[in-house]
């Protein structure tokens, strides 16, 4: 066997660290693309919509006490950190008809430390197909932009999402599954490539009118052809409390736990949703 020189070895050592840098320079980069679950929207979908002229008002809220130091990883989608991140959202929904509904989002956030910020808008359409109950499998449906113009929480500048609502009541027991196909479009980095899959459900337990605990579940695999992989994928679940309070005030809260590498280690939600008062409110100020 013929034995390598200094020289030959030396271009060899020099091949096998250009080698592990370029390796180490597209995981890196492979790393930043990877998919985050959308922290502004942790909520299920139910079937039913509000009804013909009706509004509500709805205000999200969450926090990342155990998350990500650097920015990308996590449920942070751009430069800034998730840990201690806190976002809050301002949904505003009106009914069109009795089963159809359009909706706007204001999304604030505040980095560790730092001012709250516009981090972007959501607008969207929703419906549903016949009442409830009427066939085996209640099936309704979203369509939604999203509008992302802060490179410091989300790279992604537009993105449109189409979502099915999937949903079941057997006895006390509501099940609802909202599977999303997530597209950025026409502007930012990612705008040539593929639908990534998300998701959304809840399992719920109709105790009291004001008391319902359940499970959430939300998660991101990636891009539908190329998924990521198990570690770096998203994937949460949160034990949750939500009811009706009176007044036609709804509210749901709960911790969320990260449940892979790629997740934030934990996150709490809370939302309140102003229905019945809101709606006479705005039905008074139409007449």
């Amino acid at each position: 066997m013929r034995r390598l020189g200094p020289l030959s070895f030396w271009q060899k050592t020099m091949k096998l660290k250009a080698i592990l840098c370029l390796l180490f320079a597209l995981l890196t980069l492979a790393h930043q693309a990877w998919a985050q679950s959308d922290p502004f929207e942790l909520e299920v979908d139910p079937y039913p919509t509000i009804g013909r002229n009706a509004l509500e008002i709805e205000s999200l809220n969450s926090v990342i006490p155990l998350g990500h130091h650097v920015g990308g990883l996590g449920t942070s989608a751009g430069d800034l950190p998730s840990n201690l991140m806190y976002r809050t959202a301002f949904e505003f929904n009106y009914g069109l008809t009795d089963q159809i509904e359009a909706g706007a989002q204001l999304n604030l956030a505040r980095a560790n430390g730092g001012a709250l910020q516009y981090a972007g808008s959501d607008y969207r359409l929703r419906g549903s197909t016949f009442k409830p109950g009427e066939l085996p499998l209640d099936l309704g449906w979203r369509v939604e932009l999203e509008w992302r113009r802060k490179p410091e929480f989300d790279e992604s500048q537009l993105d449109l999402e189409l979502i099915p609502i999937i949903a079941k009541n057997i006895g006390r027991f509501e099940i609802d599954l909202n599977p999303v196909f997530e597209k950025a479009i026409f502007l930012g980095p990612n705008k040539n490539k593929g639908f990534s899959f998300l998701y959304a459900a809840g399992l719920y337990y109709h105790f009291e009118e004001w008391l319902s605990p359940g499970l959430e579940f939300y998660g991101n695999i990636g891009p539908l052809h190329d998924l990521d992989p198990p570690r770096v994928q998203q994937h949460y679940i949160f034990p949750v409390v939500r009811g009706e309070l009176p007044g036609d005030i709804e509210y749901n809260l709960g911790p969320g736990i990260g449940l892979t590498r790629g997740s934030d280690r934990l996150i709490t939600k809370f939302s309140i949703e102003f229905k019945g008062l809101v709606s006479e409110l705005w039905q008074a100020f139409q007449s």
